[in-house]
């Protein structure tokens, strides 16, 4: 089965690109998840402007991860949660916060699906988190959760 991919998916590809799939696969994960639409020729000429978007936010090469990695990695990054007595949270951080947390200190753009966060954040602290900016290129950074 012929598709094309409209989101990352690990060990297939990224947005945009065309690629053959089990049938089964692409009916009952791929399509209903909208991680994918059918391939046609019409549907095929909505790849270029997949690609066109996906070409805006990515990083551009090896020498630009590596400048947005140093700029990363000498920033402090803080993120205001509301937490109850000891520190617990009321839910969780997500990725999409700590993008803002990183826009906010003055930071890039980042992809908060290229964010690797260890497990769930439920609680105030220091936390490594690690973001893939290129597929040689992998940052790392501390988020300092406090109670805000």
């Amino acid at each position: 089965m012929k598709i094309i991919l409209t989101q990352e998916v690990s060990g297939l590809g990224a947005p945009g690109d065309i690629v053959e799939v089990k049938n089964g696969y692409g009916r009952n994960y791929l399509l209903p998840q909208g991680f994918a639409i059918a391939w046609t020729k019409g549907a095929e000429k909505q790849v270029t402007v997949i690609k066109r978007a996906r070409g805006a936010r990515e990083i551009r090469d090896l020498d630009h991860a590596n400048e947005v990695k140093a700029q990363l990695e000498g920033l402090k990054v803080n993120l205001k949660v509301r937490a109850g007595d000891g520190g617990r949270l009321f839910g969780s951080v997500t990725p999409a916060e700590i993008v803002d947390a990183v826009k906010t200190a003055s930071g890039p753009v980042l992809d908060r699906r290229r964010l690797e966060v260890p497990g769930h954040i439920k609680s105030t602290g220091t936390y490594p988190v690690k973001i893939k900016l290129h597929p040689e290129v992998t940052a790392s950074f501390n988020l300092n959760v406090v109670q805000g």
